[in-house]
Protein backbone atom coordinates (compact mmCIF):
# COMPACT_ATOMS: atom_id res chain seq x y z
CA UNK A 1 0.00 0.00 0.00
CA UNK A 2 1.40 3.96 -0.65
CA UNK A 3 2.00 5.40 2.67
CA UNK A 4 -1.21 7.94 2.46
CA UNK A 5 -3.62 4.23 2.14
CA UNK A 6 -1.71 2.69 4.93
CA UNK A 7 -2.58 5.80 6.70
CA UNK A 8 -6.28 6.14 6.16
CA UNK A 9 -6.84 2.35 6.69
CA UNK A 10 -5.50 2.45 10.51
CA UNK A 11 -1.77 1.72 9.57
CA UNK A 12 0.81 4.09 11.17
CA UNK A 13 4.14 3.48 10.66
CA UNK A 14 7.76 4.87 12.26
CA UNK A 15 11.00 5.55 10.56
CA UNK A 16 14.34 4.58 12.78
CA UNK A 17 15.11 7.95 10.57
CA UNK A 18 12.19 10.33 10.20
CA UNK A 19 13.04 12.16 6.83
CA UNK A 20 12.14 16.26 6.63
CA UNK A 21 9.56 17.42 4.41
CA UNK A 22 10.94 21.04 3.51
CA UNK A 23 7.94 23.31 2.87
CA UNK A 24 5.24 21.57 4.84
CA UNK A 25 4.41 22.88 8.16
CA UNK A 26 4.01 20.61 10.77
CA UNK A 27 0.65 22.36 11.65
CA UNK A 28 -0.45 21.84 8.16
CA UNK A 29 0.80 18.43 7.50
CA UNK A 30 -1.07 17.50 10.83
CA UNK A 31 -4.21 18.91 9.48
CA UNK A 32 -4.63 17.60 6.26
CA UNK A 33 -3.44 13.94 6.98
CA UNK A 34 -6.21 14.09 10.33
CA UNK A 35 -8.42 15.50 8.61
CA UNK A 36 -8.10 12.83 5.19
CA UNK A 37 -8.52 10.25 7.81
CA UNK A 38 -11.87 11.84 9.10
CA UNK A 39 -13.41 12.00 5.32
CA UNK A 40 -12.03 8.49 4.54
CA UNK A 41 -14.28 7.31 8.38
CA UNK A 42 -17.19 9.61 6.73
CA UNK A 43 -16.59 12.35 9.80
CA UNK A 44 -16.48 15.55 8.93
CA UNK A 45 -13.75 17.80 8.87
CA UNK A 46 -12.05 19.79 11.70
CA UNK A 47 -11.33 23.88 10.73
CA UNK A 48 -8.29 25.86 11.96
CA UNK A 49 -9.85 26.38 15.70
CA UNK A 50 -11.38 23.21 16.05
CA UNK A 51 -8.40 21.24 14.82
CA UNK A 52 -5.82 23.28 17.32
CA UNK A 53 -8.10 22.47 20.34
CA UNK A 54 -7.90 18.76 19.31
CA UNK A 55 -3.98 18.83 18.65
CA UNK A 56 -3.08 20.83 21.61
CA UNK A 57 -3.28 18.07 24.42
CA UNK A 58 -1.64 16.09 22.22
CA UNK A 59 1.06 18.03 22.07
CA UNK A 60 1.48 18.21 26.12
CA UNK A 61 0.92 14.28 26.11
CA UNK A 62 4.42 14.46 23.64
CA UNK A 63 6.06 17.50 25.89
CA UNK A 64 6.49 19.26 22.63
CA UNK A 65 6.32 23.43 22.42
CA UNK A 66 3.37 25.05 20.73
CA UNK A 67 6.12 26.73 18.53
CA UNK A 68 7.41 23.30 16.56
CA UNK A 69 3.95 23.15 14.97
CA UNK A 70 5.05 26.49 12.68
CA UNK A 71 8.51 24.65 12.29
CA UNK A 72 8.63 22.52 8.62
CA UNK A 73 7.96 18.62 9.67
CA UNK A 74 11.15 17.23 10.99
CA UNK A 75 13.67 20.15 9.59
CA UNK A 76 16.77 20.69 11.38
CA UNK A 77 14.88 18.83 14.02
CA UNK A 78 17.12 16.84 16.85
CA UNK A 79 16.85 13.25 16.84
CA UNK A 80 14.37 13.57 20.30
CA UNK A 81 12.87 16.35 18.35
CA UNK A 82 11.95 13.89 15.35
CA UNK A 83 10.82 11.17 17.59
CA UNK A 84 8.09 13.36 19.36
CA UNK A 85 7.24 14.63 16.39
CA UNK A 86 6.63 10.88 15.14
CA UNK A 87 4.33 10.25 18.39
CA UNK A 88 2.79 13.43 18.10
CA UNK A 89 1.57 12.09 14.44
CA UNK A 90 0.90 9.35 15.80
CA UNK A 91 -1.55 10.58 18.37
CA UNK A 92 -3.38 12.74 16.31
CA UNK A 93 -4.09 10.14 13.65
CA UNK A 94 -5.18 7.90 16.54
CA UNK A 95 -3.62 4.83 14.32
CA UNK A 96 -5.50 1.31 14.79
CA UNK A 97 -2.13 -0.60 14.58
CA UNK A 98 0.80 1.36 14.97
CA UNK A 99 3.88 0.12 13.57
CA UNK A 100 6.81 1.86 15.43
CA UNK A 101 10.08 0.90 14.22
CA UNK A 102 13.35 1.63 16.13
CA UNK A 103 11.54 4.72 18.30
CA UNK A 104 14.49 4.96 20.96
CA UNK A 105 17.13 4.74 18.34
CA UNK A 106 19.00 8.08 18.98
CA UNK A 107 17.21 9.21 21.84
CA UNK A 108 18.72 10.41 25.03
CA UNK A 109 17.34 9.57 28.29
CA UNK A 110 14.84 12.27 28.87
CA UNK A 111 13.56 11.96 25.25
CA UNK A 112 13.26 7.78 25.33
CA UNK A 113 11.17 8.84 28.71
CA UNK A 114 8.83 11.07 26.88
CA UNK A 115 8.18 9.15 23.75
CA UNK A 116 7.90 6.34 26.08
CA UNK A 117 4.98 8.06 28.18
CA UNK A 118 3.31 9.31 25.30
CA UNK A 119 3.12 5.21 23.57
CA UNK A 120 1.78 4.40 26.81
CA UNK A 121 -0.74 6.87 26.78
CA UNK A 122 -2.29 6.09 23.45
CA UNK A 123 -2.46 1.83 24.45
CA UNK A 124 -6.06 1.11 25.10
CA UNK A 125 -7.39 -2.48 25.52
CA UNK A 126 -8.61 -2.21 22.12
CA UNK A 127 -5.69 -0.68 20.28
CA UNK A 128 -2.17 -2.53 20.15
CA UNK A 129 1.40 -1.44 19.37
CA UNK A 130 4.19 -3.26 17.55
CA UNK A 131 7.74 -2.54 18.37
CA UNK A 132 10.82 -2.74 16.34
CA UNK A 133 13.54 -2.54 19.01
CA UNK A 134 16.87 -3.83 19.84
CA UNK A 135 17.32 -2.76 23.12
CA UNK A 136 16.02 -4.00 26.50
CA UNK A 137 15.87 -0.12 27.71
CA UNK A 138 13.08 1.07 25.51
CA UNK A 139 10.75 -2.32 27.27
CA UNK A 140 11.65 -0.91 31.09
CA UNK A 141 9.48 1.64 30.22
CA UNK A 142 6.71 0.20 27.88
CA UNK A 143 6.06 -2.83 29.17
CA UNK A 144 4.98 -5.20 26.62
CA UNK A 145 2.39 -7.99 26.43
CA UNK A 146 4.20 -10.42 24.08
CA UNK A 147 8.02 -10.58 22.84
CA UNK A 148 8.32 -12.04 19.62
CA UNK A 149 11.95 -12.84 18.43
CA UNK A 150 13.55 -12.55 15.01
CA UNK A 151 16.07 -13.54 13.30
CA UNK A 152 16.80 -13.99 9.42
CA UNK A 153 13.15 -12.45 8.65
CA UNK A 154 11.97 -15.27 11.08
CA UNK A 155 9.95 -15.29 13.99
CA UNK A 156 12.26 -17.78 16.48
CA UNK A 157 10.91 -17.25 19.48
CA UNK A 158 8.00 -15.98 21.26
CA UNK A 159 7.14 -15.28 24.98
CA UNK A 160 7.07 -12.66 27.60
CA UNK A 161 9.69 -10.02 29.06
CA UNK A 162 11.68 -12.65 30.12
CA UNK A 163 13.52 -13.98 26.70
CA UNK A 164 14.42 -10.85 25.79
CA UNK A 165 17.00 -10.85 29.88
CA UNK A 166 17.91 -14.61 28.57
CA UNK A 167 18.60 -12.85 24.41
CA UNK A 168 20.39 -10.28 25.94
CA UNK A 169 22.66 -12.26 28.23
CA UNK A 170 23.02 -15.51 26.11
CA UNK A 171 22.49 -13.86 22.71
CA UNK A 172 20.65 -15.65 19.98
CA UNK A 173 22.49 -19.44 20.28
CA UNK A 174 19.92 -19.42 23.44
CA UNK A 175 16.78 -18.41 21.38
CA UNK A 176 16.96 -21.89 18.97
CA UNK A 177 18.30 -23.74 22.04
CA UNK A 178 15.44 -23.46 24.59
Amino acid sequence: MEPEDRSLAGLFMSFQSPVEIPGVSNIDFLNMAYNARRRKLGLLELGPIEFYAYLFPKLELVNMKSDFLNRNVNEGFSGGERKRNEILQLAVLEADLPVLDEIDSALDVDALQDVAKAVNGLLTPKKSVLMVTHYRRLLEFIQPSFVHVMEDGRIIKNGDINIVIVLEKEGYKAMSTS
